[in-house]
C-alpha cells in the first residue's frame, strides 16, 4: 500500500461521515417536506380553479331568475373575477409571503361567501315558474357542493403539509440544514379570513 492510499481512505471516510451527518441534519428531510407542501398547494390551486370554471354555469342555468336573484349571481361572478385575478395568485415560491397569501385567501373567502347567497337562489327557485330546468338546478347544486368539499379537503391537506414542513425546519437536527444549507423560511398555512369561510356552504334541501 502506497503512502497516499491511507490518506485517500481517510478522506473517503471523512466524506462518508460528513454525508451521514448532513443526512441526519435535514439535508434530505427539509426539501422533501418542502416539495410535499408545494404539491399540496398545487392541489389547492387546482380545486379553486375547478370551482371557478364551474361558476359560469350559474348564469346559464338561472337566466330566468328575478332581479334580486340576478344581483346574487352578479356578486358571485364579480367575486370569481377577483379570485381568479393574476394580482392575487400565489405560486409555490410565494408560500412564505404572508401578504400574498392573505390577499389570495381573502379573495377566495369572499367567493365562498357569495356562494352562500347562491343557496338562497336555490331556496327561492319555486317562486319563478319561468324556470323550467329544475333538474339543472339540482345538478348544479350537487356539483358546487361537491367542489366546495374538494376545496376544503385540499386546504386541510395543504395545512397538514405546511405544519410538517414548519416543524421540520424548526426542530433539531433538521433545523441545521434548514438554516445553513437552505435558508428555509416558514410557510404560511391557509386560514379563513371570516369565521366559517373554509366550510362548504350548505345547499341541502334547498330545491
Amino acid at each position: 500500500m502506497s503512502a497516499s492510499q491511507p490518506a485517500r481512505v481517510g478522506r473517503l471516510a471523512v466524506i462518508a461521515l460528513a454525508g451521514l451527518s448532513l443526512s441526519s441534519c435535514g439535508v434530505n428531510a427539509v426539501p422533501t417536506a418542502e416539495e410535499n407542501a408545494k404539491a399540496k398547494w398545487a392541489d389547492v390551486q387546482a380545486a379553486f380553479q375547478e370551482r371557478a370554471n364551474l361558476l359560469p354555469n350559474l348564469a346559464a342555468v338561472a337566466k330566468g331568475a328575478a332581479t334580486q336573484e340576478k344581483e346574487i349571481l352578479t356578486g358571485v361572478m364579480e367575486a370569481r373575477a377577483k379570485a381568479t385575478s393574476p394580482q392575487v395568485q400565489v405560486t409555490a415560491n410565494d408560500l412564505s409571503d404572508p401578504a400574498k397569501m392573505a390577499a389570495f385567501q381573502n379573495a377566495q373567502n369572499q367567493l365562498s361567501q357569495q356562494l352562500g347567497g347562491f343557496s338562497r337562489l336555490l331556496a327561492n327557485v319555486e317562486r319563478y315558474p319561468e324556470l323550467k330546468s329544475i333538474t339543472n338546478y339540482q345538478m348544479l347544486q350537487s356539483q358546487i357542493e361537491g367542489q366546495e368539499n374538494r376545496v376544503r379537503v385540499s386546504i386541510r391537506d395543504y395545512n397538514q403539509a405546511v405544519q410538517a414542513y414548519n416543524t421540520t425546519i424548526r426542530t433539531f437536527p433538521d433545523a441545521i440544514a434548514a438554516k445553513i444549507v437552505y435558508g428555509a423560511k416558514p410557510m404560511v398555512p391557509y386560514q379563513a379570513v371570516t369565521p366559517g369561510a373554509e366550510v362548504a356552504p350548505s345547499l341541502e334541501g334547498k330545491v
